[in-house]
């Protein structure tokens, strides 16, 4: 495979994996960001914090790439079954999935014209009439390959979850507590843009929702924390 084959599919793979990444991203950044702060709350000890974090990250990456690895796999075996249902109740009873088709066209948006006209189309197209049932019924003609989704989960949990702690390796926890909160409301901003531009909602409110999150994982980290540490230590 050449690299400008190579490059190609990784584009392709990028962008059909959009929807995971922004969630894998948003996934390690808050789960992080509350980690992080909860255990910053109760140590001025950076290597603590530093300990936590990584662990943490590290878990959470690889917990996350498992769920999108089986959840792709899942939804591939769905549409496999599916695609041999749909052929052997097409070849046990072609009439009358032929005769059923036009009904379905217009139900799913069609005029009675185009029903027609497209059902006259792929009548003696097996391969295009296997295609077009299984588009009526939801599944995708090439789902995307479930490790794939897993690779592009994994880089974008364990990426955005570094945000938080790196400033706890340069600097101290007072300091860092400060410049880790700030680049990450800047990456959850980002995030909510991302969310947004995906889903097609507004961006201001998805962005705000996307920070609300953030905050509060931190707050609750906090919370824990303070109320662990004060009931062990009096």
């Amino acid at each position: 495979m050449s690299f400008a084959s190579r490059f190609k599919r990784l584009r392709g793979s990028l962008a059909e994996s959009a929807g995971t990444i922004v969630f894998g991203m948003e996934d390690g950044t808050v789960s992080i960001f509350g980690l992080i702060f909860g255990v910053a709350a109760t140590t001025t000890n950076a290597g603590t914090v530093l300990i936590a974090g990584a662990s943490g990250a590290v878990a959470a990456a690889v917990s996350m790439m498992a769920g999108a690895f089986l959840d792709a796999e899942t939804t591939s075996d769905e549409t496999k079954a599916k695609r041999a249902r749909l052929q052997a109740a097409l070849s046990a009873n072609t009439a009358s999935i032929c005769a059923e088709l036009p009904a379905q066209l217009t139900a799913a948006g069609l005029t009675q014209g185009q029903s027609a006209a497209l059902t006259g189309a792929v009548m003696h197209d097996r391969q295009a009439l296997d295609g077009l049932l299984l588009a009526l019924h939801g599944s995708p003609e090439a789902p995307v390959s479930a490790s794939e989704q897993a690779l592009w989960m994994l880089i974008a949990d364990f990426a955005a979850a570094a945000v938080p702690i790196l400033p706890f390796v340069f600097l101290s926890v007072a300091q860092a507590r400060v410049i880790s909160a700030g680049v990450t409301i800047a990456l959850l901003i980002s995030l909510g843009v991302g969310r947004a531009l995906i889903a097609g909602r507004g961006i201001v409110r998805t962005m705000a929702e996307t920070v609300a999150i953030g905050i509060a994982a931190a707050l609750a980290g906090v919370a824990i924390s303070v109320a662990i540490d004060r009931f062990f230590t009096g």
